[in-house]
């Protein structure tokens, strides 16, 4: 058992991260059940700066905002997303997990107003696949606006809701994973740390947003960024060291940032060819950024252990790894690798980490 720990410590201490231009309903380069975990925010079908994408797909979206057919437009929108889903599907092995942000549009066509749920219709394609859906987070993006209601002010029957929530909706394919026992070496590095799990699996998460603006000569002014955290977070509550994840709808590659920090390998797809090369870019700049990430997480659970009371502090475990204390006996192998260098060749970055454990 010695050597195999050994051989994956060795193994582990590099990652893989592709850049792809292309058209994420066909994803060529990616072989069948090849993909661990699909983490994406897709553009939202119904937002207004989405229509011109989705039109030049089906151009009869755009007859049809033009003629105020406004839910005619909003099932022709979700039709071309079910393509890339399809994918998504084929490429991602049994037992892997799909999580995707995406949030409800509300809009005013011919003087009507109406909230269209993208949600629903992502969970009702996933779930005719006979995925496991299992429970969504509620992203709370908190608004600095000073009037939260829209509609007729301070008069009833006629005022609506601001929305201020996207979904961040989960689905597992086929069975529970089985690991190996490779994998199950990994999976021990992968823990995350007590309080940690207590903020990620929560059912609400409080981050606010980014700016979705963007000035990339030559390609669309805007992206579907969601900040770091989602899909860092994302990474390590479904994936293990190692394990391949897929962004089709990849913009700046906050997704592969997310990875290469958390130590997967990833694969970020994007339509336009400009956000494919900047996002290829920003993640080979990245290795301050994210070892001062790595760096911050261990800073914050070893304040977290200094807070406990004395009592608790007798029933603690020991990570040989980072030289600290723990709750409990499954954080004790967790190891958080930091980067050594990133590599760059063609449209590949290959990332090297440090194992200071072992030297």
């Amino acid at each position: 058992m010695t050597n195999v720990v050994r051989v994956l410590s060795l193994s582990l201490k590099m990652t893989t991260h592709r850049f792809l231009t292309a058209d994420s309903r066909k994803l060529a380069e990616i072989g069948d059940s090849s993909i661990n975990l699909i983490v994406t925010s897709p553009p939202y079908p119904m937002i207004a700066m989405w229509d011109e994408l989705f039109s030049s797909f089906d151009p009869q979206i755009s007859e049809d905002l033009i003629y105020g057919a406004g839910m005619a437009a909003f099932e022709r929108m979700n039709d071309v997303l079910f393509d890339v889903w399809r994918e998504c599907d084929r490429v991602l092995y049994d037992g892997g997990f799909v999580c995707i942000n995406i949030g409800d549009a509300v809009r005013t066509i011919n003087d009507r107003f109406c909230m269209y749920p993208n949600h629903e219709k992502v969970i009702s394609f996933f779930l005719s696949l006979g995925y496991t859906m299992l429970p969504d987070i509620h992203w709370c993006k908190p608004s600095n606006a000073p009037n939260k209601f829209m509609g007729s002010g301070m008069y009833p029957a006629g005022a609506y809701v601001t929305y201020e929530h996207e979904y961040i909706l989960i689905f597992r394919k086929e069975n529970k994973r089985v690991f190996s026992e490779a994998e199950k070496v990994r999976r021990k590095h992968s823990a995350y740390f007590w309080e940690e799990r207590n903020v990620w699996f929560s059912d609400l998460w409080e981050i606010k947003g980014t700016s979705q603006k963007a000035s990339i000569k030559g390609s669309r002014s805007r992206n579907a960024s969601f900040p770091f955290d989602v899909p860092y977070r994302l990474v390590n509550m479904y994936s293990i060291e190692g394990d391949t994840v897929l962004d089709p709808f990849g913009g700046l590659g906050t997704t592969s940032l997310a990875c290469m920090g958390a130590n997967r390998n990833s694969i970020s797809v994007d339509i336009d060819e400009g956000f494919t090369e900047q996002a290829y870019k920003r993640v080979s700049e990245s290795v301050d950024v994210l070892n001062d990430i790595i760096e911050q997480r261990l800073c914050k659970h070893l304040q977290y252990i200094a807070s406990l009371p004395q009592e608790k502090q007798k029933d603690l475990y020991f990570n040989r790894y980072h030289n600290c204390f723990v709750r409990t006996r499954q954080e004790t192998e967790l190891y958080l690798r930091t980067i050594q260098s990133i590599q760059n060749k063609g449209n590949i970055l290959t990332c090297l980490y440090n194992d200071e454990f072992e030297r």
